[in-house]
């Protein structure tokens, strides 16, 4: 009797929405929808009924990582009416998951956070990402940019903010499988160290350093930011989509430790993706807690003013701002076209739930980039030479000039 409550209630709700969604039942039953559906549901366990009459995105994509939920359309359309059926926007609420209320991002904690996210398996990263396994935005200068060249362009867009020069000793907190640090020491000759937490990402990157013979230029620790020896500044520091796993609270100590890392007149890019609503501590309708629960345990994010807040109380001065919002959403469904293209290779190595969680992860994250919910920032700062001195030019030409 209750399920056919639920059932004649989210009938009565399609109807009303008035999208072109379908549903199919376990028993063979379907729902008709108001319009040709564009996105069909089926419904495998009765569990998911009670999800469908109070929905939220965060529900829905547990249910689809489960298995308790299949969805058949294209990932634009399925995302789309995800929020649609939920009838709230992820800007909304977020105030803060369970985990928040005892996470501390000790040492422990974040390597195994880190290990959890990375090192799901490198084929499986190899089956999507560009040929230099860069992960994270890429930078498309012109329409018919291949995801390859723009992730290069955006090694190098990053290279020309800091300037780095020949012989500068250049950091890379969170290098990934290496590319910046490889791609600094050959094109700019710069004396370049990676650190990660990820055994995956350190074994790879080193194997490709060697392959490139960059031995005596570049290499590659295991090592928690906390823990680099500063007793040999650097000139320059780069870090890319790292800062959303310090958590909120260790953001003083990140950008005071970057600052002790730093030469006086060193530069520091720190690359990261924030939320576009001040005060909200996580994405709303379910996809923060989904999030920690699946994707990232205890990544937080925080609005950019916050992050310029923090940097400017450590004594680093920030002097360039960059959004790169547009070109993180290209990325993402670049990613998850090529996720999609390659489905039978990565359900071989990883399986049907690790390919869930990676295909609604990013398909919510490009559409969360496309709506303005989330976005991501190149913030260039410095720490200034004694009077206040930074050694950067006056207008950001020469981060264009070739």
């Amino acid at each position: 009797m209750m399920e056919a409550q639920l059932i004649n209630r989210i009938e009565r709700q399609l109807r009303e929405l008035g999208l072109p969604l379908g549903v199919r039942l376990w028993s063979g039953a379907s729902l008709a929808p108001a319009a040709q559906p564009r996105v069909t549901l089926t419904v495998r366990s009765p569990k998911v009924l009670a999800s469908l009459v109070n929905p939220s995105m965060g529900k829905l994509a547990r249910h689809y990582v489960e298995q308790e939920l299949d969805v058949e359309g294209e990932a634009r359309e399925i995302v789309r009416m995800a929020e649609a059926l939920s009838g709230a926007s992820a800007s909304a609420g977020g105030k803060g998951s369970r985990i928040r209320r005892w996470i501390g991002h000790s040492r422990r904690f974040d390597r195994k956070a880190i290990r959890y996210h990375y090192d799901v398996s490198d084929d499986f990263f190899g089956l999507w990402l560009d040929r230099r396994r860069v992960y994270s935005c890429a930078y498309f200068r012109r329409a018919d940019d291949t995801l390859d060249i723009a992730q290069e362009q955006k090694l190098d867009h990053i290279c020309r903010k800091l300037q780095l020069k020949p012989d500068e000793r250049f950091l890379d907190i969170g290098c990934g499988w290496g590319a910046l640090v490889i791609w600094a020491a050959q094109r700019y000759k710069v004396r370049a160290t990676g650190i990660t937490l990820s055994r995956n990402q350190y074994d790879y990157a080193r194997s490709r350093i060697e392959e490139a013979g960059l031995e005596g230029l570049c290499d590659v620790h295991l090592l928690d930011y906390r823990d680099v020896p500063e007793n040999a500044p650097f000139d320059k520091i780069a870090s890319v989509g790292m800062f959303e796993h310090v958590g909120r609270k260790n953001l003083s100590l990140y950008f005071a430790k970057i600052f002790r890392l730093l030469k006086p007149g060193g530069l520091v890019m720190n690359h990261g993706i924030t939320l576009n609503v001040l005060g909200q501590d996580e994405l709303g309708s379910g996809i923060g807690e989904f999030i920690d629960d699946y994707v990232f345990p205890g990544g937080e994010l925080t609005h950019i003013s916050e992050v310029i807040a923090e940097m400017s109380a450590q004594g680093l001065e920030c002097r360039d701002l960059e959004s790169l919002r547009p070109h993180y959403a290209r990325t993402l469904w670049q990613w998850v076209e090529r996720l999609e293209a390659n489905r039978e290779a990565a359900l071989a190595k990883v399986g049907e739930k690790v390919f869930r969680i990676w295909r609604v992860y990013m398909a919510g994250s490009a559409h969360g980039f496309d709506r303005g919910w989330i976005s991501v920032f190149q913030v260039l700062a410095g720490r200034p030479i004694g009077e206040g001195a930074l050694p950067l030019p006056l207008t950001r030409d020469y981060i264009y000039e070739i």
